[in-house]
């Protein structure tokens, strides 16, 4: 059972310090005549929590049949107990627990375990046939796991579990709980730190950023294609996602071609995410940007999000800086689920001295700019670094830019529902099984990336290349590029992020 540094109530990526600390292998016992006893030694710990499921084995994290947290110790041992689950020899039990220690959280994971016996309450091995003891030579039930199958071998250890008060959920917590939720267990104390990357170390090196790798496609359609290419890297303390074009990487003409990355898709695979082919005017995406997010490693519902970034400067470039939908419980297509921009400018020299930032639940305007707010500066956004934050609550969205506050989004009192169907909104009537801020009322995940183009972010102007609506706006966009090129700087175009913190509410 591989032991997982979690870092939840912090969950710091601070990877230069090295922690990493294993839990304690767990013991089962399968009590006569009925029960389940889960244990592990206290070391220090102000919670331990166990998850399980009964001849079913785990789908990743899940909460699983058996989903306890305790937070006191007896005897100096952590115990969770079922007095009503009746097991019998050969029943598989798959588990994976969780303790925080000194602030910090950690796992193992994959435990398998399977009844060969049966103990009393005191922990001495009884016949399984009508409880009487057996003599202490005999194999016991009690057994505590380190690797992902049942130990072997293993010498019987008679009394080292003391019988422990029924394991029940208790309100005595070491903090103020918070309203915030996150993916992995435990609770969660008001005001804590849950995620913070300072990029003191690659991308690569903490698992906690995914980079996608996929052509971007609807509702928006950018003009780019997604690639850890070397236009994304980490340096001095900060990451940088820049623009190149296309005919860099593969040559002259290359939108002409096919470009299928397949074999490292992050999209869904065998659709025009992973592959596409160019034909006529319907050319390749001709920009190679980045996009990185932690929807496989940390999402969270509720709480205080803060970005430093300095943000791009260039014709047609736009940041996503922006919390996306983990599960999309509310709908897929065209923003059902909804999207919160934390920060975003459009990138042209007479726009960028405006800030926009708010939720988004719809692809095509009025409805999609409805609940967007915007922040005039003195000067371009994309000058210096700025502090963006967004604070979301059951009760709304507020947004900050240095500390200052400059928009609040509050549901009306019906939710939004009453005002996205005035505007024909086709996911509307779905919100109604969520709560009043419904869709934000659920798992969201981080994400950093760059785009350009696009049929839906630029309204069309006199001075813009091409149609949102026509069938040839990426060919019409890419035919005139000796208009925009010229204005991609290498050290203004690129995305540059300092650092990202979430805190509980």
């Amino acid at each position: 059972m591989a032991s997982v540094c979690v870092l939840f109530l912090i969950f710091v990526l601070s990877f230069n310090n090295g922690l990493c600390y294993e839990v304690p292998a767990a013991t089962l016992e399968a009590i006569y005549p009925k029960g389940l006893r889960v244990s592990i030694p206290d070391d220090g710990f102000s919670l331990f929590a166990f998850h399980g499921n009964l001849n079913e084995e785990m789908n990743g994290l899940e909460a699983g049949r058996w989903s306890r947290d305790i937070t006191k110790q007896k005897n100096g041992r952590y115990t969770f107990r079922d007095r009503s689950v009746e097991l019998k020899v050969g029943d598989t039990i798959y588990f994976w627990t969780y303790v925080i220690k000194d602030g910090l959280g950690y796992r193992q994971d994959n435990g398998e375990w399977t009844v060969t016996g049966y103990v009393d309450e005191a922990g001495n091995s009884v016949n399984p046939t009508d409880g009487s003891p057996l003599s202490s030579s005999s194999p016991v039930a009690s057994q505590p796991l380190s690797g992902s199958q049942p130990s072997s071998g293993s010498s019987p250890s008679l009394g080292t579990a003391p019988a422990a008060a029924p394991a029940s959920f208790s309100a005595e917590y070491p903090c103020e709980l918070s309203i915030s939720k996150v993916n992995v267990p435990g609770f969660v104390c008001k005001g804590q730190l849950l995620f913070e990357d300072n990029f003191n170390s690659g991308i690569e090196k903490g698992k906690i950023w995914t980079p996608e790798i996929k052509f971007p496609g609807e509702p928006d359609f950018p003009f780019n294609v997604y690639l850890n290419d070397r236009n994304l890297h980490v340096r001095d303390g900060r990451l940088s996602i820049k623009p190149i074009t296309l005919e860099s990487k593969y040559g002259e003409d290359f939108v002409r071609q096919t470009l299928d990355i397949t074999a490292r898709c992050t999209g869904t695979i065998g659709t025009m995410e992973c592959s596409r082919e160019a034909s006529g005017p319907q050319i390749l995406p001709p920009i190679i940007t980045s996009k990185i997010t932690t929807k496989n490693k940390f999402a969270f519902k509720y709480g205080r999000i803060e970005i430093s970034a300095k943000l791009p400067l260039g014709d047609w470039i736009y940041p996503e800086i922006q919390l996306e939908p983990r599960d999309h419980v509310y709908g897929i297509r065209n923003y059902a689920s909804g999207l919160m921009r934390i920060a975003t400018i459009k990138g042209n020299a007479e726009s960028a001295k405006k800030l926009y930032a708010g939720p988004i639940m719809c692809d095509t305007e009025p409805y999609r700019s409805a609940y967007l707010k915007e922040k005039a500066g003195s000067d371009l956004w994309s000058r210096d670094f700025h502090n963006y934050s967004l604070e979301w609550r059951p009760d709304g969205i507020s947004l900050f830019v240095d500390g200052e506050k400059y928009g609040e989004v509050t549901p009306p009192t019906e939710g939004f529902y009453k005002t996205a169907t005035d505007n024909q909104v086709a996911a509307a009537a779905q919100w109604l099984k969520g709560t009043t801020i419904a869709p934000f009322d659920d798992m969201f995940y981080i994400s950093l990336g760059l785009n350009v183009g696009g049929v839906h972010e630029f309204p069309d102007t006199d001075n813009k290349p091409w149609k949102n609506r026509a069938t040839k706006a990426m060919l019409n966009f890419w035919n005139a590029r000796e208009q925009w090129y010229s204005t991609w700087y290498d050290d203004t175009s690129a995305l540059q992020v300092d650092y990202v913190r979430v805190y509980a509410l």
